[in-house]
Protein backbone atom coordinates (compact mmCIF):
# COMPACT_ATOMS: atom_id res chain seq x y z
CA UNK A 1 0.00 0.00 0.00
CA UNK A 2 1.09 3.50 -0.76
CA UNK A 3 2.30 5.84 2.02
CA UNK A 4 -0.49 8.33 1.48
CA UNK A 5 -3.28 4.85 1.46
CA UNK A 6 -1.61 3.50 5.19
CA UNK A 7 0.07 4.35 7.88
CA UNK A 8 2.50 1.47 9.77
CA UNK A 9 1.53 -1.94 10.19
CA UNK A 10 0.20 -1.15 13.70
CA UNK A 11 -1.58 1.90 13.01
CA UNK A 12 -3.70 -0.26 10.12
CA UNK A 13 -4.25 -2.17 13.19
CA UNK A 14 -5.77 0.11 15.65
CA UNK A 15 -7.47 1.97 13.27
CA UNK A 16 -9.48 -0.76 11.16
CA UNK A 17 -9.32 -4.16 13.04
CA UNK A 18 -8.27 -3.32 16.86
CA UNK A 19 -12.07 -1.85 17.48
CA UNK A 20 -12.89 -5.80 16.40
CA UNK A 21 -11.59 -7.01 19.59
CA UNK A 22 -13.15 -5.28 22.28
CA UNK A 23 -15.82 -8.21 23.16
CA UNK A 24 -13.19 -11.15 24.08
CA UNK A 25 -10.59 -10.31 26.65
CA UNK A 26 -8.23 -13.02 25.64
CA UNK A 27 -7.97 -10.85 21.90
CA UNK A 28 -5.87 -7.55 24.58
CA UNK A 29 -7.19 -5.47 21.55
CA UNK A 30 -4.02 -6.61 19.61
CA UNK A 31 -1.98 -5.20 21.17
CA UNK A 32 -0.37 -8.66 22.29
CA UNK A 33 2.11 -11.36 20.30
CA UNK A 34 -0.89 -13.84 20.63
CA UNK A 35 -3.52 -14.31 22.41
CA UNK A 36 -5.26 -16.79 24.63
CA UNK A 37 -8.92 -18.66 24.80
CA UNK A 38 -10.60 -20.18 27.53
CA UNK A 39 -12.99 -22.83 26.46
CA UNK A 40 -16.38 -23.38 28.43
CA UNK A 41 -16.17 -26.30 31.11
CA UNK A 42 -17.42 -29.65 29.47
CA UNK A 43 -16.22 -28.48 26.38
CA UNK A 44 -13.63 -28.42 23.68
CA UNK A 45 -12.48 -26.73 20.78
CA UNK A 46 -13.49 -26.81 17.00
CA UNK A 47 -11.07 -25.04 14.78
CA UNK A 48 -10.99 -24.57 10.71
CA UNK A 49 -8.87 -22.62 8.44
CA UNK A 50 -10.31 -20.97 5.08
CA UNK A 51 -8.40 -18.68 2.70
CA UNK A 52 -9.34 -16.77 -0.65
CA UNK A 53 -7.03 -15.65 -3.19
CA UNK A 54 -7.84 -12.97 -6.05
CA UNK A 55 -8.56 -14.34 -9.19
CA UNK A 56 -9.16 -17.77 -7.55
CA UNK A 57 -12.05 -17.58 -5.09
CA UNK A 58 -13.45 -14.03 -6.10
CA UNK A 59 -13.06 -11.44 -8.55
CA UNK A 60 -10.69 -8.39 -7.84
CA UNK A 61 -13.49 -6.14 -8.49
CA UNK A 62 -15.64 -7.73 -5.39
CA UNK A 63 -17.25 -5.51 -3.04
CA UNK A 64 -15.06 -5.49 -0.07
CA UNK A 65 -17.42 -5.33 2.87
CA UNK A 66 -18.81 -8.52 1.16
CA UNK A 67 -15.31 -10.64 0.60
CA UNK A 68 -15.37 -10.09 4.82
CA UNK A 69 -18.55 -11.44 5.12
CA UNK A 70 -18.24 -14.01 2.87
CA UNK A 71 -14.37 -15.14 4.11
CA UNK A 72 -15.89 -15.14 7.86
CA UNK A 73 -19.17 -17.12 6.82
CA UNK A 74 -17.28 -19.26 5.10
CA UNK A 75 -15.48 -20.49 8.26
CA UNK A 76 -18.32 -20.22 10.23
CA UNK A 77 -20.54 -23.14 7.87
CA UNK A 78 -17.14 -25.76 8.73
CA UNK A 79 -18.29 -24.67 12.53
CA UNK A 80 -21.95 -25.25 12.13
CA UNK A 81 -20.92 -28.68 9.71
CA UNK A 82 -19.32 -30.08 13.32
CA UNK A 83 -21.99 -28.41 15.61
CA UNK A 84 -19.95 -25.84 17.40
CA UNK A 85 -21.17 -22.72 19.36
CA UNK A 86 -18.50 -19.66 17.09
CA UNK A 87 -16.50 -18.26 19.76
CA UNK A 88 -13.69 -16.30 17.84
CA UNK A 89 -11.13 -16.08 14.62
CA UNK A 90 -7.43 -14.82 13.85
CA UNK A 91 -7.61 -12.80 10.43
CA UNK A 92 -4.46 -12.99 8.07
CA UNK A 93 -4.37 -10.55 4.93
CA UNK A 94 -1.77 -10.55 2.12
CA UNK A 95 -2.42 -6.97 0.84
CA UNK A 96 -1.47 -5.51 -2.68
CA UNK A 97 0.55 -1.93 -2.60
CA UNK A 98 -2.72 -0.53 -4.16
CA UNK A 99 -4.81 -1.15 -1.10
CA UNK A 100 -6.45 1.58 -0.03
CA UNK A 101 -7.69 2.84 3.09
CA UNK A 102 -11.82 2.89 1.70
CA UNK A 103 -10.97 -0.87 0.76
CA UNK A 104 -9.85 -1.84 4.58
CA UNK A 105 -12.41 0.67 5.89
CA UNK A 106 -15.29 -1.48 4.13
CA UNK A 107 -13.84 -4.84 4.44
CA UNK A 108 -13.70 -4.14 8.38
CA UNK A 109 -16.94 -3.10 7.90
CA UNK A 110 -18.19 -6.25 6.32
CA UNK A 111 -16.43 -8.29 9.17
CA UNK A 112 -17.85 -5.97 12.36
CA UNK A 113 -21.20 -6.67 10.94
CA UNK A 114 -21.43 -10.16 10.81
CA UNK A 115 -19.38 -10.56 13.97
CA UNK A 116 -22.77 -9.14 16.06
CA UNK A 117 -24.74 -10.96 13.96
CA UNK A 118 -22.86 -14.42 14.29
CA UNK A 119 -21.25 -13.40 17.89
CA UNK A 120 -17.53 -14.27 17.31
CA UNK A 121 -14.91 -11.54 17.74
CA UNK A 122 -11.15 -11.17 16.33
CA UNK A 123 -8.43 -12.20 18.51
CA UNK A 124 -5.21 -11.52 16.06
CA UNK A 125 -3.94 -12.00 12.91
CA UNK A 126 -0.86 -11.03 10.88
CA UNK A 127 -1.22 -8.74 7.61
CA UNK A 128 1.84 -8.91 4.96
CA UNK A 129 2.64 -6.76 1.48
CA UNK A 130 1.60 -9.09 -1.68
CA UNK A 131 3.55 -8.25 -4.56
CA UNK A 132 0.96 -10.51 -6.13
CA UNK A 133 -2.92 -10.23 -5.54
CA UNK A 134 -4.93 -9.95 -2.56
CA UNK A 135 -4.74 -13.11 -0.29
CA UNK A 136 -6.95 -13.28 2.67
CA UNK A 137 -6.76 -15.95 5.25
CA UNK A 138 -9.33 -16.77 8.65
CA UNK A 139 -8.92 -19.51 11.25
CA UNK A 140 -11.89 -19.85 13.40
CA UNK A 141 -12.58 -21.19 16.33
CA UNK A 142 -15.44 -22.68 18.14
CA UNK A 143 -16.77 -24.63 21.07
CA UNK A 144 -18.71 -28.13 21.32
CA UNK A 145 -19.27 -30.28 24.74
CA UNK A 146 -16.43 -32.66 24.64
CA UNK A 147 -17.00 -35.67 22.58
CA UNK A 148 -20.31 -34.09 20.77
CA UNK A 149 -18.36 -32.96 17.56
CA UNK A 150 -20.12 -33.88 14.11
CA UNK A 151 -18.07 -35.94 12.14
CA UNK A 152 -18.52 -36.70 8.30
CA UNK A 153 -17.49 -40.18 8.75
CA UNK A 154 -20.71 -41.09 10.70
CA UNK A 155 -23.14 -41.61 8.03
CA UNK A 156 -24.14 -45.46 8.12
CA UNK A 157 -26.32 -47.56 5.75
CA UNK A 158 -29.34 -46.78 5.79
CA UNK A 159 -29.68 -43.28 7.19
CA UNK A 160 -31.39 -40.73 5.37
CA UNK A 161 -29.94 -37.75 3.85
CA UNK A 162 -31.16 -34.27 3.83
CA UNK A 163 -30.23 -30.66 2.90
CA UNK A 164 -30.73 -27.44 4.49
CA UNK A 165 -31.74 -24.57 2.41
CA UNK A 166 -31.40 -24.77 -1.72
CA UNK A 167 -28.43 -26.00 -3.66
CA UNK A 168 -27.22 -24.70 -6.73
CA UNK A 169 -27.67 -20.68 -6.67
CA UNK A 170 -24.17 -20.26 -5.73
CA UNK A 171 -23.07 -21.78 -9.08
CA UNK A 172 -25.61 -20.22 -10.88
CA UNK A 173 -24.53 -16.70 -9.50
CA UNK A 174 -21.03 -17.07 -10.62
CA UNK A 175 -21.98 -17.75 -14.17
CA UNK A 176 -24.01 -14.70 -13.59
CA UNK A 177 -21.26 -12.74 -13.07
CA UNK A 178 -19.47 -14.41 -16.04
CA UNK A 179 -22.18 -13.36 -18.31
CA UNK A 180 -23.51 -17.17 -18.98
CA UNK A 181 -26.97 -16.32 -17.75
CA UNK A 182 -28.45 -13.38 -19.61
CA UNK A 183 -31.38 -15.01 -20.52
CA UNK A 184 -32.92 -15.74 -17.38
CA UNK A 185 -34.68 -12.72 -15.68
CA UNK A 186 -32.10 -9.98 -13.97
CA UNK A 187 -33.76 -10.10 -10.74
CA UNK A 188 -33.17 -13.48 -11.05
CA UNK A 189 -29.34 -13.06 -12.14
CA UNK A 190 -29.13 -10.73 -8.96
CA UNK A 191 -30.68 -13.11 -6.52
CA UNK A 192 -27.88 -15.96 -7.62
CA UNK A 193 -24.69 -13.37 -6.94
CA UNK A 194 -25.98 -12.57 -4.31
CA UNK A 195 -25.99 -15.90 -2.99
CA UNK A 196 -22.50 -16.22 -4.45
CA UNK A 197 -21.31 -13.08 -2.45
CA UNK A 198 -23.01 -14.02 0.83
CA UNK A 199 -23.72 -17.17 1.83
CA UNK A 200 -25.67 -18.17 4.86
CA UNK A 201 -23.56 -20.39 7.74
CA UNK A 202 -26.36 -22.79 9.38
CA UNK A 203 -25.03 -22.05 12.34
CA UNK A 204 -27.78 -22.82 14.90
CA UNK A 205 -29.22 -25.68 12.77
CA UNK A 206 -25.60 -26.99 13.30
CA UNK A 207 -25.89 -27.22 16.93
CA UNK A 208 -29.53 -28.12 16.91
CA UNK A 209 -28.12 -31.16 15.14
CA UNK A 210 -26.22 -32.66 18.32
CA UNK A 211 -27.16 -36.01 19.55
CA UNK A 212 -29.62 -36.32 15.93
CA UNK A 213 -27.21 -36.59 13.27
CA UNK A 214 -25.29 -39.69 12.46
CA UNK A 215 -22.84 -37.23 9.94
CA UNK A 216 -22.61 -33.66 8.55
CA UNK A 217 -20.79 -31.74 6.12
CA UNK A 218 -20.98 -28.66 4.31
CA UNK A 219 -21.68 -28.21 0.56
CA UNK A 220 -18.60 -26.17 -0.26
CA UNK A 221 -17.41 -28.40 -3.03
CA UNK A 222 -20.55 -29.06 -4.56
CA UNK A 223 -23.45 -31.87 -3.50
CA UNK A 224 -21.67 -34.61 -5.06
CA UNK A 225 -18.39 -34.18 -4.33
CA UNK A 226 -18.84 -32.98 -0.58
CA UNK A 227 -21.15 -36.28 -0.74
CA UNK A 228 -18.35 -38.26 -2.10
CA UNK A 229 -16.17 -37.27 0.77
CA UNK A 230 -18.74 -38.18 3.55
CA UNK A 231 -19.34 -41.35 1.79
CA UNK A 232 -15.22 -42.15 1.50
CA UNK A 233 -14.80 -41.16 5.50
CA UNK A 234 -18.36 -43.20 6.37
CA UNK A 235 -16.91 -46.76 3.98
CA UNK A 236 -20.21 -46.27 2.40
CA UNK A 237 -22.15 -45.20 -0.51
CA UNK A 238 -25.26 -42.79 -1.39
CA UNK A 239 -28.12 -42.50 -4.03
CA UNK A 240 -29.52 -38.81 -4.47
CA UNK A 241 -32.98 -38.79 -6.09
CA UNK A 242 -32.36 -35.26 -7.78
CA UNK A 243 -36.38 -34.91 -8.07
CA UNK A 244 -36.27 -34.10 -4.36
CA UNK A 245 -33.28 -31.17 -4.40
CA UNK A 246 -34.61 -28.26 -2.84
CA UNK A 247 -34.39 -25.23 -5.54
CA UNK A 248 -35.43 -22.03 -5.07
CA UNK A 249 -37.72 -20.37 -7.32
CA UNK A 250 -35.20 -18.72 -9.37
CA UNK A 251 -33.26 -21.76 -9.64
CA UNK A 252 -36.18 -24.10 -10.44
CA UNK A 253 -36.95 -21.12 -13.89
CA UNK A 254 -33.71 -21.57 -14.41
CA UNK A 255 -33.23 -25.29 -15.39
CA UNK A 256 -36.66 -25.30 -16.73
CA UNK A 257 -35.00 -23.24 -19.64
CA UNK A 258 -32.14 -25.27 -19.52
CA UNK A 259 -31.96 -28.61 -18.12
CA UNK A 260 -28.32 -28.50 -18.94
CA UNK A 261 -28.04 -26.50 -15.40
CA UNK A 262 -28.70 -29.52 -13.53
CA UNK A 263 -25.06 -30.59 -14.12
CA UNK A 264 -24.10 -27.07 -12.03
CA UNK A 265 -26.64 -27.38 -9.04
CA UNK A 266 -24.86 -30.93 -8.37
CA UNK A 267 -21.33 -30.20 -8.58
CA UNK A 268 -21.34 -26.36 -8.22
CA UNK A 269 -19.83 -25.02 -5.06
CA UNK A 270 -20.18 -22.37 -2.62
CA UNK A 271 -23.61 -23.46 -1.53
CA UNK A 272 -22.14 -23.76 2.18
CA UNK A 273 -25.18 -25.46 3.19
CA UNK A 274 -25.42 -28.31 5.68
CA UNK A 275 -25.61 -32.06 4.23
CA UNK A 276 -27.05 -34.63 6.98
CA UNK A 277 -26.91 -38.36 7.26
CA UNK A 278 -29.44 -39.54 10.14
CA UNK A 279 -31.43 -42.35 10.79
CA UNK A 280 -34.54 -42.16 9.73
CA UNK A 281 -36.06 -42.59 13.01
CA UNK A 282 -35.38 -39.10 14.00
CA UNK A 283 -36.87 -37.45 11.08
CA UNK A 284 -39.54 -36.00 12.32
CA UNK A 285 -37.32 -33.84 15.00
CA UNK A 286 -34.71 -32.86 12.90
CA UNK A 287 -37.34 -30.95 10.80
CA UNK A 288 -38.22 -29.67 14.60
CA UNK A 289 -34.40 -28.85 14.86
CA UNK A 290 -34.94 -26.63 11.92
CA UNK A 291 -37.72 -25.11 12.17
CA UNK A 292 -36.17 -24.22 15.32
CA UNK A 293 -33.30 -22.60 13.24
CA UNK A 294 -35.51 -21.20 10.60
CA UNK A 295 -33.98 -23.64 8.00
CA UNK A 296 -35.63 -25.25 5.14
CA UNK A 297 -34.70 -28.80 5.18
CA UNK A 298 -35.02 -31.50 2.68
CA UNK A 299 -34.68 -35.05 2.56
CA UNK A 300 -33.11 -35.92 -0.94
CA UNK A 301 -31.94 -40.01 -0.87
CA UNK A 302 -30.03 -42.22 1.63
CA UNK A 303 -26.66 -43.55 2.75
CA UNK A 304 -26.39 -47.43 0.71
CA UNK A 305 -23.73 -50.18 1.77
CA UNK A 306 -22.61 -50.33 -2.16
CA UNK A 307 -19.84 -47.54 -2.27
CA UNK A 308 -19.86 -44.70 -4.99
CA UNK A 309 -22.53 -42.32 -4.97
CA UNK A 310 -25.34 -42.77 -7.33
CA UNK A 311 -27.31 -39.28 -8.75
CA UNK A 312 -30.98 -40.59 -9.99
CA UNK A 313 -33.00 -38.53 -12.64
CA UNK A 314 -36.55 -37.45 -12.51
CA UNK A 315 -36.58 -40.25 -15.60
CA UNK A 316 -35.06 -42.50 -13.16
CA UNK A 317 -31.87 -43.15 -15.07
CA UNK A 318 -28.58 -42.23 -13.28
CA UNK A 319 -26.63 -39.19 -14.28
CA UNK A 320 -22.91 -39.60 -14.79
CA UNK A 321 -20.82 -36.26 -14.21
CA UNK A 322 -18.21 -35.73 -15.76
CA UNK A 323 -16.69 -32.95 -12.82
CA UNK A 324 -18.36 -33.95 -9.77
CA UNK A 325 -17.72 -30.28 -8.01
CA UNK A 326 -14.86 -28.24 -7.28
CA UNK A 327 -10.93 -29.05 -6.75
CA UNK A 328 -8.36 -27.15 -5.03
CA UNK A 329 -5.22 -28.24 -7.27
Amino acid sequence: MSGQQRSTEFGLIERYFAPLSKVEPGGYDLTDDAASLVPAEGCETIVTKDMMASGVHFFADDPPESLGRKLLRVNLSDLAAMGAVPRAYLLGMALPDETSSNWLEAFAGGLAQDQEHFSITLIGGDTILSTGGLTLSLTAFGEVRQGQALRRSGARPGDDLYVSGTLGDAALGLLAIEGRLEMIARSDRDYFVSRYRLPEPRSQLGMNLIGLANAAIDISDGLAADLAHMCDASRAGACVETKLLPLSPAASAALAGDGRLLTKILSGGDDYELLISACPGVGKKLVQAARASDTALARVGRITEEPGVRLIGSDGAEILLANAGYTHF
